[in-house]
């Protein structure tokens, strides 16, 4: 019963499902966190660059948050709050990682040998081809984001991924609105030239039509005009 009740609330129930989860309901902190997994996760993948690290950073970050809830006055999205602890356990680990990190080296690009992100798969297509194709695209722009400065990566995923606002991704990152404007349209040249550097001399491949695509109208053709196949 009272996983149905919570059910109803998934729209404006933010306070509610707040206390709730404060009183240490499990379904309540369920749907916070089915609510907020993917940007999280997404978030956390941004700085570390692996799958693995990432899950294991925001499962840490949930169990920081809930256990500290009854510090959160409120004053900023939920989304928010969990979205900051998330992004100081993930650059905590890096700083960890490299103590001696030079903010001023941002503007370098760094190869990445970090896994892709998994994105959902796109709706299945009836050509095979087709789909290939879609997967080897999807494939280039996660490692090509991978390959972005920390700085530009994580602004460009919660910006144009996550479709933050311009002021709830400065508040998150601690950055001035005109600094995220800056870094987002920085990242997004550097993702459009690398792109153009690697898919440019295949471009002569792109709209492919062969395969089974290919038999299928040339059957049907002759189908049509009722000569053997």
């Amino acid at each position: 019963m009272l996983g149905q009740q919570l059910q109803t609330l998934r729209c404006d129930d933010e306070p509610e499902l707040i206390s709730r989860a404060r009183q240490n309901d499990d379904a309540a902190a369920k749907i916070i966190m089915q609510r907020h997994n993917r940007r999280l996760y997404r978030l956390a993948r941004s700085v570390v660059r692996n799958d693995s690290e990432a899950e294991d950073i925001v499962q840490e970050a949930y169990v920081r948050a809930f256990t500290n809830l009854a510090e959160f006055r409120c004053d900023s999205r939920l989304a928010t709050w969990l979205s900051r602890i998330v992004l100081n356990e993930a650059l905590g680990r890096v700083r960890r990682r490299r103590p001696t990190v030079d903010l001023t080296s941002i503007e370098q690009q760094e190869r990445s040998q970090g896994q892709t992100l998994p994105f959902p798969p796109a709706t299945a297509q009836l050509d095979p081809e087709r789909s290939v194709a879609q997967r080897e695209i999807q494939l280039i722009l996660e490692r090509k984001i991978d390959d972005l400065p920390e700085h530009f990566r994580t602004v460009l995923v919660a910006r144009a991924i996550e479709e933050m606002s311009v002021e709830e991704t400065a508040q998150l990152l601690g950055l001035r609105p005109e600094t995220v404007k800056s870094r987002l349209n920085r990242a997004r040249r550097l993702l459009r030239d690398a792109i153009e550097k690697d898919v440019g001399p295949g471009l002569t491949n792109v709209f492919p039509f062969e395969g089974r695509r290919c038999e299928r109208l040339t059957d049907n053709v002759l189908e049509r005009l009722a000569l053997p196949v």
